[in-house]
């Protein structure tokens, strides 16, 4: 099975992911809400995009068709699905209106907050982050993989598959390094055995960070070097958050205020911007 867009092998896997959690965890995510995400995400990409169609149109009276269905929205539903995903593996909450705020305002902050026509914030990312704070219904459960062992051989097999394919392996390899290293040097520190240390860096959720979200090549530096100091950084940021405020969401917050980093790190060292596939509309 080969597909044209690297983005189906995320929504492949993504979606085994959320299948196999749903079966074999005890996951509190009821149906209804991942409807409800899935559907929030769709319709704000598209309504979003149409409202760029329309602005960009040089004559908006001959759009047509295309203002309900656009090749801007038929390029990105893809990306939109892929934040749907990760909102539903990672984010919890008990009302309807908390997951339709996450997942239209992840949406949004591609449209809104943008560089150069890039957008800097991981769209899932950031309605994490929109919940936790707007919200006292979201919480994030890092341990909801438990620490079997076929469970990270998973994914790190597809996440290897996605990262050998857009190129941004070396992002996910120094901050999962980086953050290993530190971790280690505060268990020796304190006298912690191995066996304590091996069980924190198998959580399920941090993988699916680094791999899947940590790594999208949309919203994180261009430029080779720039990805591994912002990786260290991110790693960094992420060990002082969690040791010094005892946060279990560390990773979140660390790349949501790390990410308007990349405006200076692409101005500093410049690089041609990822692109799915060579579609022009490509860029949301």
């Amino acid at each position: 099975m080969v597909f044209k867009d690297d983005r189906d092998y995320q929504i492949l896997f993504l979606s085994s992911f959320l299948l196999l959690g749903i079966l074999t965890r005890d996951w509190t995510l009821k149906p209804e809400l991942i409807i409800v995400i899935v559907l929030t995400c769709l319709l704000t990409q598209w309504g979003l995009t149409s409202v760029v169609s329309f602005s960009s149109a040089d004559n908006p009276r001959q759009l047509g068709l295309n203002s309900i269905i656009n090749p801007l929205f038929m390029a990105s539903w893809r990306s939109a699905l892929i934040t749907a995903l990760g909102l539903c593996l990672l984010l919890r909450a008990n009302h309807y209106t908390t997951m339709i705020l996450a997942a239209s305002l992840a949406i949004g902050s591609k449209f809104l907050f943008r560089v150069n026509n890039k957008h800097f914030f991981n769209p899932a990312n950031f309605g994490i982050i929109a919940a936790l704070t707007l919200t006292q219904d979201a919480w994030v459960s890092p341990g909801q993989w438990g620490d079997d062992w076929w469970y990270i051989l998973l994914f790190l097999g597809t996440g290897g598959i996605i990262l050998k394919r857009v190129g941004r392996g070396e992002t996910s390899t120094v901050f999962l390094g980086t953050y290993t290293i530190l971790e280690a040097v505060r268990y020796v520190w304190v006298g912690w055995s191995w066996d304590v240390l091996a069980h924190h860096l198998m959580s399920g959720s941090l993988l699916l960070f680094a791999l899947f979200m940590l790594t999208d090549p949309r919203s994180i530096p261009n430029h080779p070097l720039s990805r591994l100091g912002w990786a260290i950084a991110v790693a960094l940021v992420t060990f002082i958050i969690q040791h010094f405020w005892y946060l279990s969401t560390a990773v979140f917050w660390s790349l949501f205020l790390l990410s308007p980093l990349t405006i200076l790190l692409d101005y500093w060292w410049t690089a041609p911007k990822f692109s799915w596939t060579m579609n022009k509309f490509n860029n949301v």
